[in-house]
Order: C-alpha cells, then sequence, then structure tokens
C-alpha cells in the first residue's frame, strides 16, 4: 500500500505539474506578460511632503498593476531617495499585483535633499545586479520620478546603467526639474523616454502614456530607421522573410522595388518569431498597396494572425467586392470582433488600380482608418484579449484560396503618434516641374522623406 500511495502521489504530482506548464505555454501574450525586471527611483526629498509622496505611490500602483506581476512575468523594485537611496521593495520580493500594492501602499517618505545620480547608481549596482533572472530577463528598465534638480551629478550613473542594457526613462513633476538634467538621464530621443507632469495633482494624466512606453519597451524591442528616429515596431518584409521567398519587381517608384508573391508562394512564419512578446496595446499597421484586374475584388487578408486552432486574433481584410477595409481583433466577450471602414469614395478609391496607403491605429477600445494621409472613419471596439503566441502569421491570405499578390513593405508601429508622422509620401510622383503629381486618388500632403525604407507597397 505504501507504494501504492507513492506511486499515485507521482502521478497526482506529474499532472498537476504538467497542467500548470501547460498554461504557461498556452497563456496569451502581451506587454503585461513581458519579462521585466522594472525598477522604480522615486523621489521622496523635502520639496515632494507626504501628500504628493501619497500621489506619487498611486500612479506607481495604477501603472504597475497592469503587468503580470510573478517570477515568470514582471518583477518590480522601488526604491525612494532624498539624501541617501532606501530599498522599499527588492526585485521579486512580491509575487503578485495585491502583495505588490499593498507593500507600495505602505512605503513611508523619508524627507531630505535630492541625490537622484546615488540613487540610479545604487539601482544599477545593487538592485538590477541582484535579480536572481539575469539570464532570462528581456528587458531592464529603471523609471526615475523627480520634482526637481539634483544636487549631485547624474550624467556618470545613467551612462553606467545604459551601458548595462538598462532602459531609463525621467518623468519630471512641476516648475522646478531641469529639462536638460532629464535629458541626461534618459535614454535617447528624449521624446521618448522622458516624461513630464505640471504638479503631482496631475500626474495621473500621464498615466497612460507611462504605461504604452513601458509596454512598447517590453514588446518591442526592434527598431525601424525612419528618417533621423529610430522607431520601436516590426518590419514586417525582414520578419515574414518576404524578400527571400519572392521575385523581385518594380515598386510604386523608379527607385523602389517590390516582390510579387505567387498563389503557390506561402508567407507564414511562427508568430512566436514575429511577436515574441505578443502585440502592444496601441500600435499602427501601415502599408502602400495597389488592387487592380479580377484580384481587387477578392476578399483577402493582407496580414493576420491566427492562434494554434486558427483562430483569428488580429488581421487587415480588403475586399474589393465590398468596398470595405476590416480589422479584426479579439474580445474579452467574443470569440473575436470587427470593424468595418466603408465610408464611401474614401475607401472605394482604395479599389481604383492605383497606388494607396492604408494606416489602422489601433488604441484602447477604439481603431481608427486612414487612407492617402485622409481619416476615413474611427470606429469603437470592446477590450481585447491579449493574442497567443503559439500560432501562425501570415501575409496575403484568402481564406481557404490563396491569391498573388506583390509587396514592397509592411510594418507595425508601436508608438500610436508614428501616424501622425508616416505619410503617403511614397505614392507622390514629381510630375512636371512646379508641380506635384500623385500616382494614387488621393493624398493632399507631401513628406520630405522618401527613403527605400520609408515605403511600403503591395500591388495585385
Amino acid at each position: 500500500s505504501a507504494h501504492l500511495i507513492s506511486f499515485l502521489f507521482k502521478v497526482i504530482k506529474d499532472v498537476v505539474q504538467s497542467s500548470h506548464s501547460g498554461k504557461r505555454t498556452r497563456r496569451a501574450t502581451s506587454s503585461v506578460t513581458a519579462v521585466n525586471d522594472l525598477v522604480y527611483i522615486i523621489d521622496g526629498s523635502w520639496s515632494v511632503g507626504v501628500s504628493d509622496f501619497d500621489t506619487a505611490k498611486q500612479w506607481l500602483i495604477n501603472i504597475t498593476s497592469q503587468f503580470d506581476i510573478s517570477s515568470h512575468y514582471t518583477q518590480v523594485a522601488v526604491i525612494q531617495y532624498s539624501d541617501t537611496p532606501r530599498l522599499e521593495i527588492p526585485l521579486g520580493k512580491h509575487q503578485g499585483v495585491a502583495e505588490l500594492i499593498k507593500a507600495i501602499r505602505s512605503i513611508s517618505y523619508l524627507g531630505g535633499n535630492t541625490q537622484t545620480g546615488r540613487a540610479i547608481k545604487f539601482a544599477v549596482d545593487h538592485v538590477f545586479a541582484s535579480s536572481q533572472r539575469s539570464n532570462l530577463v528581456k528587458n531592464r528598465i529603471a523609471v526615475v520620478v523627480t520634482d526637481g534638480k539634483s544636487q549631485d551629478d547624474v550624467v556618470d550613473a545613467s551612462m553606467e546603467a545604459r551601458a548595462q542594457s538598462i532602459t531609463v526613462f525621467a518623468v519630471g513633476v512641476g516648475t522646478e526639474i531641469t529639462t536638460s538634467e532629464l535629458i541626461s538621464i534618459a535614454n535617447k530621443p528624449s521624446s521618448t523616454y522622458v516624461l513630464y507632469a505640471e504638479d503631482y495633482t496631475t500626474i495621473d494624466r500621464i498615466r497612460d502614456s507611462m504605461e504604452q512606453k513601458l509596454c512598447e519597451e517590453s514588446v518591442c524591442p526592434t527598431r525601424i530607421p525612419v528618417a533621423s528616429r529610430d522607431e520601436k515596431g516590426f518590419e514586417l518584409m525582414v520578419g515574414m522573410n518576404i524578400q527571400t521567398k519572392a521575385k523581385k519587381i518594380p515598386g510604386s517608384l523608379a527607385s523602389e522595388t517590390a516582390y510579387a508573391l505567387a498563389a503557390s508562394t506561402d508567407i507564414t512564419e511562427n508568430t512566436r518569431e514575429i511577436f515574441p512578446e505578443g502585440l502592444p496595446p496601441s500600435y499602427v499597421f501601415v502599408s502602400t498597396l495597389r488592387l487592380k484586374g479580377i484580384s481587387s475584388k477578392l476578399p483577402f487578408d493582407l496580414w493576420r494572425v491566427m492562434s494554434k486552432d486558427k483562430a483569428i486574433q488580429a488581421a487587415v481584410t480588403l475586399s474589393g467586392k465590398d468596398k470595405t477595409v476590416t480589422f479584426t481583433t479579439t474580445s474579452t466577450t467574443e470569440k473575436e470582433q470587427k470593424a468595418v471602414f466603408k465610408t464611401g469614395f474614401q475607401v472605394g478609391t482604395l479599389y481604383d488600380g492605383k497606388w494607396h496607403q492604408i494606416k489602422v491605429l489601433v488604441r484602447h477600445l477604439q481603431v481608427t482608418g486612414f487612407l492617402d494621409d485622409q481619416r476615413i472613419q474611427e470606429l469603437m471596439l470592446t477590450p481585447v484579449e491579449p493574442i497567443y503566441i503559439n500560432g501562425e502569421t501570415q501575409v496575403s491570405k484568402r481564406r481557404g484560396t490563396d491569391i498573388t499578390v506583390e509587396i514592397q513593405k509592411l510594418r507595425l508601429y508601436c508608438d500610436p503618434h508614428q501616424s501622425e508622422r508616416e505619410t503617403a509620401c511614397e505614392i507622390y510622383s514629381p510630375g512636371p516641374p512646379g508641380r506635384v503629381g500623385l500616382v494614387g486618388a488621393l493624398g493632399p500632403k507631401v513628406s520630405a522623406d522618401s527613403s527605400p525604407l520609408h515605403v511600403a507597397n503591395i500591388a495585385l
């Protein structure tokens, strides 16, 4: 009987472990489930005051509660600093959001002078260095919150942080901050890594921005060269290996190159290879395309992400028959949800056989469609679920039948503001002297950025 009990115990243990392991591998993935070491470095000097310090703690709680706090995903540490830094919460001490929130609320206000550089050095030398997951962590992120000029040097400590691949955000609160100091603390570009709040009573207004930036850093480690900036995002032409799978052909302009995808060309990759941490909560899908011939009447998925059981988790679908563009995403209440852009002439011109640019701007609870820099329509979404990364990502697929497509570039930008910077310049032709020609039907804007890396072309 002792052997039987031992055997049954082993079987039960194996089943439980297998169940937990299966849940982890099947788990939906997004920025909230990314593997982060996240360290907050919070100003506790006299200029802050008890009331504003409590407000700053609530701001931390509001942001941190969006992440999955566990040994498998995000671990959080909190340092409060004034004359000296004080480690309030070590990395990995609290395994769960509720436990972490309780610990943040219990932090008592220090008071003292402002030694920001010393606090950053302490984070680098003692907190990040103490991580037990150094071989597993993909993202090491520090968020420095201060309401005034540091009384010591911040440059050396910040440079050392970046040298150790720690991404540093600087959050300045109030009117006593020094912009140049925040810029020297944070990573570049400062437009991404420096945030400002008027005072502590309004700091929660930048909560969404901070959440988005932290998610971008977690989910979008790659950079796409665009003009003078490096944008976070996914270069799908490269990630999907289109350049090696398809035949090279002329693009929309003489300086551009496209690729022909025959019906037999299979543009399919494992999602975990393209989006290893899932999709960010907000992003911009951009493509420039030309639809012509009978193929322009067939509905097809320009881009789609499928789960292992073939459920559509994200897709941009074009239908020449209905003159529509459809965005599909997940839903917390249904299997999927669709947003259909069909505002008359604007969408209809997409199917006129000329070059056009599509942008789909995805934000929390809304999605906006653009054609040739013109806003088509803004549609509402219900809350979405993170995607599963155990399936496949595909380009140019008709459900049931493949179609032939010619592609020059496909991109997904993690920063929603890239929608404002990204223009349809690639569909403009020089034209006669003194005027600008347009290959497509619309396009009142002209951009100086017409580099090959800025063009996304698809022709059918």
